[in-house]
């Protein structure tokens, strides 16, 4: 079996890929926004705060927990969730280096 495409690429580059792809929806940006709004652990409030069903915001927050941006805690029927530090620190590497870069070269570019 041949390579994939990924495999040209870094584990940094594959991980930082799929960090940002997973933000790159907006019904997943609202949850974020309202994931740090509430600032703890939430079950079921979340299909209340979005204009989407239940089978989507679940599929989303799916997608966000497969990411590494959101953990999941099973409590009771329901899974309660909270922001992933550890997920949103490689972002924050990635976009602090992009950041020192502009600076550095403020106006030398076309």
């Amino acid at each position: 079996m041949g390579a994939t495409k990924t495999d040209h690429f870094t584990d940094e580059q594959n991980e930082l890929a799929i960090l940002t792809k997973a933000l790159g929806h907006p019904a997943r940006i609202a949850i974020i926004q309202y994931l740090m709004k509430v600032n703890t652990c939430i079950c079921g409030d979340i299909v209340n705060e979005l204009p989407l069903s239940q089978p989507t915001v679940s599929q989303h927050l799916k997608e966000l927990k497969n990411a590494g941006l959101i953990k999941g805690n099973i409590e009771g029927n329901a899974i309660c969730y909270c922001i992933n530090e550890v997920g949103f620190e490689k972002i924050k590497v990635f976009f602090s280096q992009i950041n020192l870069h502009l600076e550095k070269r403020k106006n030398e570019c076309c």
